[in-house]
């Protein structure tokens, strides 16, 4: 493949920052954004082991939720104005994923559309197979055999960059290091080496600031009276001006809400970052620290600087697996001492639990507006609130002790302070996370191609 002139540039959009994400962004970058690819990242390491479990309980789910709204609302756009697109919405089944989208794009219609399943990175049976141990606690992966519910690889671009190069229009995966998505079309688009790693780690700035959508055109940004954000409701998402080089410049569509400004993307620069200067990804390492971020007029920013060095030899997997039950009750106070009442609430609560042998791993009881995020040391300076929520959850081992919580909080209407109201009360469970590094060698990426 040759590589294109530095004077082209391609355009990028971010479709979704996450699995719920808003839709009409998306289809405003599809209608008006010139796009050449639309990204949605939608997974996170919880997301995905949810869709493990639906995928088991039917073997044709277990992809992203929204995977057909979004689609009936971008799809028949995209296919119309050549937007290629690349999403991770294949969740635990992007085959099935691609099957559903070759589905609803014979029903709508569209002709012509190639669709591109990327598989490889589940990886529970070598996780199962082999002697790791968890990065984060040290313990031995082997002790939770019988509680892990999924274990999946962050792959990087070099699949990604398989399917497009094969003609794909959309391309579906699963667990992929989140730049990635946005790393792969640049290094098709432009012919970059996999082991250019100045561009790759550009590239993987390029991605790193789009991969959140809203957040770097001012959601969880907007501070009112400090960082202002106008238009806040009516948001747009990013797109992403790319030259060869790897220099971008973060824009927006003119009319949509929201803004770009050096802050903005400086803030999701930052986001999530442990060592700016060793940027752990699938691709290659990347290093920040002489990133420049300039502003070049109403909502355009341009960044460039990004540097990195060879990748390493292993690729993380988050290894999910089931770790008991959260049971959950809440009630309300207002008026005169509904601080006093409250915290008269949580002493019943606690004394009822040691009473009847509640067996709980884990206690929390907050009153929430009062200590539930700052703790006591801040709550004793504060003026007394005129109303209080109380919270109490508690971790359990089975589903019937994690109900006795709700129900506890529930006996408070009659058997507790005067005046509480609302009460709520439920069971979950929880699955946790951890990690572990795998040989690059135990990881084998594959492709499936769709046609219409």
């Amino acid at each position: 493949m040759s590589t294109v002139t530095p004077s082209r540039t391609i355009r990028i959009g971010a479709g979704a920052g996450y699995s719920g994400d808003r839709i009409e962004p998306a289809v405003e970058l599809v209608e008006h954004g010139s796009l050449d690819y639309l990204v949605f990242e939608c997974l996170a390491e919880r997301t995905i082991a949810l869709a493990q479990q639906a995928r088991r309980r039917d073997a044709s789910l277990g992809y992203d939720p929204l995977l057909e709204a979004r689609w009936r609302a971008v799809l028949p756009l995209a296919a119309k104005r050549a937007v290629r697109i690349v999403t991770n919405m294949g969740a635990a089944n992007p085959v099935a994923a691609a099957r559903k989208t070759l589905e609803l794009a014979r029903e709508l219609g569209i002709d012509r559309l190639k669709i591109a399943a990327v598989t490889g990175d589940d990886v529970l049976d070598a996780v199962l197979a082999g002697h790791y141990r968890f990065e984060e606690s040290g313990e031995l992966v082997a002790a939770f055999k019988d509680r892990i519910v999924a274990a999946n690889a962050y792959l990087g671009a070099q699949p990604i960059v398989d399917a497009l190069r094969a003609g794909a229009d959309v391309v579906l995966t699963g667990r992929v290091a989140d730049p990635a998505l946005f790393l792969a079309p640049l290094i098709h688009a432009f012919g970059w080496s996999m082991d250019d790693w100045e561009r790759l780690g550009q590239g993987t700035v390029v991605g790193h600031l789009l991969e959140c959508a809203g957040q770097i055109t001012g959601g969880y940004f907007a501070d009112p009276g400090l960082k202002d954000v106008p238009n806040l409701a009516r948001l747009g998402f990013p797109i992403g001006e790319v030259r060869e080089d790897g220099t971008v410049v973060v824009t927006k569509v003119p009319h949509a809400g929201g803004c770009v400004t050096e802050a903005t993307c400086k803030e999701q620069l930052l986001y999530e970052i442990h060592d700016p200067q060793r940027y752990l990804q699938p691709d290659v390492v990347a290093d920040f620290t002489e990133v420049s971020v300039t502003r070049l007029g109403a909502d355009r920013v341009a960044v460039s600087g990004g540097r990195g060095m060879p990748r390493t030899g292993t690729l993380k997997a988050s290894v999910a697996y089931f770790d008991g039950f959260v049971g959950e009750g809440q009630i309300s106070y207002g008026g005169p001492g509904a601080l006093a009442r409250a915290r008269l609430a949580l002493d019943v609560v606690r004394e009822r639990f040691a009473m009847t042998g509640v067996a709980v791993r884990e206690l929390r009881c907050d009153l929430i507006g009062v200590d539930s995020l700052y703790g006591h040391t801040a709550a004793a300076h504060e003026m007394q609130p005129y109303e209080v929520r109380v919270r109490v959850v508690a971790r359990c081992d089975s589903f019937d002790e994690a109900s006795r919580v709700g129900n506890e909080v529930e006996t408070l209407y009659t058997n507790g302070p005067a005046a509480g109201g609302g009460v709520t009360k439920s069971v979950r469970e929880v699955i946790a996370v951890q990690s572990v590094l795998l040989p690059r060698e135990t990881v084998a990426p594959s492709v499936q191609i769709f046609e219409t």
